[in-house]
């Protein structure tokens, strides 16, 4: 057994009374197994102890919408629309990826997001290679339900991401069944249809039957933007959310990224059946693809998580971003009120567990649950004085990612004192710029 002890702390609890009080926590194994004060009495030989008087511990962040494919790509596609964007920029890229250059780019985002504090991640892949991104989400420690991007219609797709029907589903299913469960859980699998505009209603419909079969999550973008819309009404016949619930896809299972542009009868459906809602402000705002109602909705019942969609659409995993953005976009609608920043800071942690459904594992520091740890300095001038200050407060709308001075997932340190344990930050970087020169020569040299 291995334990860790953190010692003298202040503890932002994240439990249903949002306890917060200067103690002790204990890991043993993977396991927090004490939550307290002076756990002297275990501290024995063997344990690793974490002297943290003056930090703050919380539980680590839950990213319910990323994409660790496109890492490499940032700043790559600035200042476009998203179907622009898509169709000039991050198919082409997406499709001149190669086995390597996916590791590498994967590495790259997952050294940002665990430096940043996030210890799990709802990732959309692209559609080749995918067991690159998998062996780069084994390696580096991270917590992560993910899945190879599913596209089999598009007039604008390059051939090398256009796939055949069959081939997709069953490239899907391989991945599920080599990946879902790794490591006693710590990866889990989601079929990722990208879109209803670049998938077929029989994969879709064959998605549907596979996911409930495995019983695995499905995870997928919806009304990001308006032309987005307009191509599926005139397609389908009816709205995205609509149509995938006219599919049967609505369900507690089904994750949604973005859902901007809903009609009052969507957001019905959204809230009925339970689908999860995945908030992206910044890759939102960045793309002028408008403001999500997460303040209406959230009210009215709707489950509701954070993301950072990927670095090309936002140029930066980092939820204190996401944060602070998600808290301030509502008031000049709603007043200085709206969205304060306990609710905000639930959406980060605790509501993020509850939408991959692992709200009893994760997102919260109480006994039995997972070790997934950030420890943070608040002791800086951005983020003082501190006497008097919610510290809730000081993390949604002072902290940074820099802030975060160790990560701890699934009871392992990941990242101590700022130094990456699971990789080699030097290495990750020269391998991140070595793929994407070599990318930008192979889209240069592709004809579509």
């Amino acid at each position: 057994m291995t334990r860790l002890l953190i010692k003298e702390t202040q503890i932002l609890t994240m439990n249903e009374q949002m306890d917060i009080f200067s103690g002790d926590v204990l890991i043993e194994d993977d396991r927090i197994t004490q939550v307290g004060q002076e756990l002297d009495k275990v501290e024995e030989a063997g344990t690793k102890v974490i002297h943290a008087k003056g930090k703050t511990l919380l539980p680590g962040f839950v990213q319910t919408h990323v994409h660790l494919c496109q890492s490499i790509f940032r700043g790559q596609a600035d200042d476009m629309e998203l179907m622009d964007w898509l169709q000039q920029k991050i198919w082409p890229l997406e499709a001149s990826h190669d086995e390597t250059s996916l590791y590498d780019s994967a590495m790259l985002g997952l050294g940002e997001l665990i430096q940043g504090g996030t210890t799990t991640v709802v990732d959309m892949e692209t559609v080749n290679h995918t067991d690159a991104a998998f062996e780069a989400l084994a390696q580096s420690g991270m917590r992560a339900l993910s899945g190879k991007v599913m596209m089999d219609v598009g007039n604008e797709l390059p051939p090398a991401l256009l796939e055949d029907t069959q081939t997709s589903i069953a490239e899907s299913t391989r991945l599920l069944e080599k990946w879902h469960g790794y490591d006693g859980g710590r990866l889990q699998y989601a079929y990722a249809p990208r879109f209803v505009v670049s998938c077929t209603e029989e994969l879709l419909t064959e998605v549907r039957d596979l996911a409930k079969y495995y019983d695995v999550y499905i995870h997928t973008h919806a009304s990001e933007n308006l032309g987005e819309i307009q191509i599926v009404e005139e397609e389908r016949g009816m709205r995205n959310v609509e149509y995938l619930d006219h599919l049967g896809l609505a369900h507690e299972k089904l994750i949604l990224a973005h859902c901007i542009w809903l009609s009052d009868r969507e957001k019905q459906i959204i809230r009925d059946r339970k689908v999860k809602m995945s908030h992206c402000p910044g890759s939102n705002l960045k793309l002028a693809s408008g403001v999500a109602d997460v303040c209406g909705m959230s009210h009215q019942g709707t489950h509701i998580s954070l993301g950072a969609d990927g670095a090309p659409c936002n140029n930066a995993l980092n939820m204190f971003q996401e944060m602070k953005l998600a808290a301030l976009l509502p008031k000049p609608t709603h007043g200085p009120a709206a969205m304060p920043a306990e609710e905000v800071l639930k959406m980060a942690t605790i509501e993020g567990a509850r939408a991959i459904g692992m709200e009893e594992e994760i997102g919260s520091i109480e006994e039995g649950k997972k070790a997934d740890l950030a420890l943070l300095d608040l002791n800086k001038l951005h983020t003082s004085p501190r006497a008097g200050v919610d510290p809730i407060s000081s993390i949604v709308y002072s902290a940074t990612a820099q802030d975060v001075e160790t990560t701890i997932i699934n009871g392992e340190i990941i990242m101590e004192n700022r130094e990456l344990k699971t990789m080699n930050e030097t290495e990750v970087l020269a391998n991140a710029d070595r793929s994407m020169k070599r990318l930008l020569s192979t889209m240069a040299s592709m004809t579509y």
